[in-house]
């Protein structure tokens, strides 16, 4: 029991650090929208506040909706995956990963949201040809990595049958 909120503590504590780290170096040295290409044709690290969800889902939302909502959300889904968690069985390593970093992304966005009331992105990839994913940061990292782990998870729990 001890040794899964140990990782927990540590995996949580390792993703929140690197975030906000990060996100620090951008406000401390870019200007909102400056942008500084990386890779040419493909990576930049471009200052955007994020005043939506994931990949800026909701920001035009009017702001008496999208302040409580984008702060209810995360505060009720960390209380969510840390009961699931919680549940984990010692051998449940996948899920354990998963979990930790989906709650590392989580709050890591809500300190941002708490501190500045938007999300703070920078990793801006694109292709010449096909333009710009939306700009996101650690946390969201974070947060797709563990998504997928549980989908690898779903995954190896079923049997495939031949046709």
């Amino acid at each position: 029991m001890r040794k899964k909120y140990g990782f927990l503590g540590v995996v949580f504590s390792v993703c929140v650090a690197i975030d906000q780290i990060t996100k620090q170096a951008i406000l401390d040295r870019f200007v909102l929208g400056e942008s500084v290409e990386v890779i040419s044709g493909l990576f930049s690290l471009t200052y955007v506040r994020n005043k939506g969800a994931a990949f800026g889902f909701l920001h035009s939302a009017p702001e008496s909706f999208r302040e409580p909502f984008f702060l209810a959300v995360p505060i009720l889904a960390i209380f969510i995956l840390g009961y699931l968690y919680y549940q984990l069985k010692g051998e449940e390593k996948l899920s354990a990963w998963a979990l930790s970093l989906i709650l590392s992304g989580a709050a890591g966005n809500l300190i941002d949201r708490v501190r500045f009331g938007y999300v703070v992105d920078f990793l801006d990839f694109y292709l010449v040809q096909w333009g710009h994913w939306p700009a996101f940061n650690v946390a969201d990292m974070a947060i797709v990595i563990g998504v997928s782990l549980l989908f690898i998870q779903s995954l190896r729990g079923r049997k495939v049958v031949a046709s």
